[in-house]
């Protein structure tokens, strides 16, 4: 790879990192950035996963010292949701993506609906619809195994179900949802390892940038709170629909 390709999977690993600490959608800069160096298909899945750890992790070590991760079973759905991912990143394989390929962009535009619908949407703490132990079991394993299998915007439904669900404030959800997709990310990686699908050259690059921009990103969430991260989420997760329906569109 040339210093410029380089230079530039920096600055995507820098930007992927800061987004994903506030909002998740990070692999949306991150995969298209690795595609774009050449790196083949599923290497560029293995790569993000790759890269994506080191910056998930700074930020969940941040969240943690900032006590945004007391939440009861927490650590339930951080062992469940890694395990299902090694399922879903083995299903891969044996599996078709097609139909999550339409249905998602979908299920991601009713979250942007909801979210902008509701203009208290995790502002503050609200009521508990769901047992916590109930919680993280079921969506553990459920978007665990979605984001070794495809995962694009599984950030976006964690933090959607821990708000209506658990009524958790945006900032205890980022902390939550970046604990659990930690254990994902670590999950698939483990498989894409075992089958040589990592670029450690191309992953090394955007770790560099991932742990400075998820160290800002992680900041402003501990400084500025849900308000902040609100139209950031709002944000990514309508970008993110709209490539998503476009690649459905155009495949």
């Amino acid at each position: 790879m040339s210093l410029l390709t380089l230079a530039l999977l920096f600055l995507a690993g820098f930007a992927g990192g800061f987004i994903d600490a506030i909002a998740g959608g990070g692999g949306l800069i991150a995969v298209p950035a690795l595609l774009a160096s050449g790196v083949p298909p599923q290497v560029a899945l293995g790569t993000n996963k790759f890269q994506a750890c080191f910056g998930t992790g700074i930020a969940v070590w941040r969240y943690a010292r900032a006590g945004l991760m007391k939440t009861p079973c927490l650590w339930l759905a951080v062992v469940l949701s890694g395990l299902a991912s090694m399922g879903g990143a083995i299903a891969v394989s044996v599996l078709s993506k097609e139909v999550l390929k339409q249905l998602i962009p979908w299920m991601l535009a009713a979250v942007a609906v909801y979210t902008a619908l509701n203009r208290h949407f995790g502002i503050h703490t609200g009521p508990r619809r769901m047992p916590w132990l109930t919680f993280a079991i079921l969506f553990g394993i459920a978007l665990g195994f979605y984001d070794g299998f495809f995962g694009p915007g599984v950030g976006s439904f964690w933090t959607v179900a821990l708000v209506a669900l658990l009524g958790l404030d945006l900032r205890s959800a980022t902390g939550y949802t970046k604990a659990a997709n930690l254990a994902s990310n670590v999950g698939a990686l483990a498989i894409f390892l075992v089958n040589g699908s990592v670029h450690f050259v191309a992953g090394g690059v955007m770790i560099a940038g991932q742990l400075l921009g998820a160290r800002l990103g992680s900041g402003m969430v501990i400084k500025r709170g849900a308000a902040f991260i609100r139209p950031v989420f709002l944000t990514v997760v309508f970008v993110m629909t709209l490539k998503l329906l476009w690649d459905a569109w155009r495949g």
